[in-house]
Parts: structure tokens; C-alpha cells; sequence
């Protein structure tokens, strides 16, 4: 199920309908990142024009210059899930909208959450994730560790975020809390794709789309394995259909 939802998104990030959106979400993700690097760089040059050592010594403050650009690369690799989840909020609806008129015109479609809703979800989580991030940036240096815990929690808010987005349009918060829970480690599984894709320049770009998507697909997937197996919600019809 969780193949054929990564290759059914893959497939939908650069269809027709999901084109427009694409690129909007590309350019609202660049530009968040540009103000994080902007911003990094202010605090660095501050903190570097107050240092004794570059006035006393210029090399160490071009060595020291030359490692604070560095760290603002590898910062931004830990700030881009935090930024995927204020996207992601932003362009869920429109997203999830396309992929269910695309694959499953049959189905009733989703509600689209209200916008103010659907940012401060992404800023909850945004929120969540800049904190975990921020803890598995001060374990870059241990190696080992440092991969893990940031592989392992960007996985679970990945997989949590998007799959709460795109079930959130059918249930209501308590059940696509035991959705979420009842499906665990296809939806972690789900994360695990999200956050390895982190780590891939200019593919990482894409996370926001591609996430919403796959997560959409991903949740029709499990609703129609629980019809099946007769453990649907009674919120479906005999057909599989949303009511």
C-alpha cells in the first residue's frame, strides 16, 4: 500500500493539475528559506564583528566565516521540516482537492479545513518540529547519533503532520487520532520516505506536494483495507465511499 501511494504521488507532483501548485509551493518554500538564511547570516556576522579575535587575528575570522557559511547549509537542511510544515498547511486542501478528483472521483470529497485552521495546524507542528530539530542539531557532532535521532524524529512528524492533514478532511480529530494510532508503522513508514528525502538537495524542495499527496493516497489506502476486512467506519458506505 505505501509503494503504490509513493508511486501514485510521484506520478501526481507533476501532473496537470497539480502543476500551478507545484511551482507556488516551490517558490513560498525558497523564500521561507531564503529569510532563515538571511537571517542566520545577520546573527553570524553579528556575532563574529563582536569577537576580540577577528580584530586581533584576520585569518581566524576568514576561517571562522568560512565555517559559519558551512553551518548555515547544514542549518537550513534542519530548518526545511519546519518550513515543509508551514507549506504544507498552506497548500494540504488544494492538493489534497486534485489528487481525490484525479483518483477517486467516485468518493465524496473531503472538507477542505478552513485557512486560518490549516496554518495554525502547520505552525503547531512547525513549532514541534523546530524544537526536535534544534535538539538533533546539537547532536550533529556526535556521529551516529546525530542521524538517527534526526531520521527518527523527523520520520514520525512527517508521518504524523501529513496524515493528520490529509485525514483530517473526512474525520473528525478524535478519529483520525486512532487512525493515525491504529496505523502506526504505515504511517511512520510513510514519514520514513518524507524525512530521507531531506536529505536530497533540490528534491527536498518538493517534500510539501509530494507529502500531501502520497499521505492522501495513503489514507484512502487504509480506508479501503479496513471496508474490506469489515472494520470500516460506519462513515462509509458499502461502496467505500465517504458520507
Amino acid at each position: 500500500m505505501l509503494i503504490s501511494s509513493i508511486l501514485a504521488a510521484a506520478r501526481d507532483v507533476f501532473s496537470r493539475p497539480l502543476r500551478r501548485i507545484l511551482w507556488k509551493s516551490l517558490a513560498l518554500t525558497v523564500v521561507l528559506l531564503a529569510l532563515a538564511w538571511a537571517g542566520l547570516t545577520y546573527l553570524i556576522g553579528l556575532f563574529l564583528q563582536g569577537h576580540p579575535l577577528s580584530a586581533d587575528y584576520p585569518i581566524v575570522d576568514g576561517i571562522a566565516s568560512f565555517l559559519a557559511g558551512a553551518g548555515i547549509f547544514i542549518g537550513l537542511a534542519y530548518l526545511l521540516p519546519p518550513v515543509s510544515a508551514i507549506v504544507a498547511g498552506y497548500f494540504l486542501d488544494d492538493v489534497a482537492e486534485a489528487v481525490e478528483a484525479r483518483h477517486y472521483p467516485a468518493d465524496r470529497p473531503g472538507r477542505a479545513l478552513p485557512l486560518g485552521q490549516a496554518l495554525l495546524y502547520g505552525l503547531r507542528f512547525a513549532g514541534l518540529s523546530l524544537l526536535v530539530n534544534l535538539i538533533a542539531l546539537l547532536l550533529f557532532f556526535i556521529p551516529g547519533p546525530n542521524i538517527i535521532v534526526f531520521f527518527a524524529a523527523n520520520a514520525y512528524l512527517f508521518g504524523r503532520e501529513y496524515f493528520e492533514l490529509a485525514a483530517g478532511r473526512f474525520w473528525p480529530q478524535e478519529e483520525v487520532t486512532r487512525l493515525r494510532t491504529g496505523n502506526r508503522l504505515t504511517v511512520l513508514a510513510g514519514g520514513g520516505v518524507l524525512a530521507a528525502l531531506v536529505l536530497v538537495p533540490v528534491v527536498n524542495l518538493f517534500i510539501p506536494i509530494f507529502g500531501a499527496a502520497m499521505m492522501v493516497h495513503l489514507h484512502k489506502g487504509l480506508m479501503a483495507r479496513r471496508l474490506s476486512a469489515g472494520h470500516g467506519p460506519e462513515r462509509l458506505d458499502a461502496r467505500g465511499r465517504t458520507l
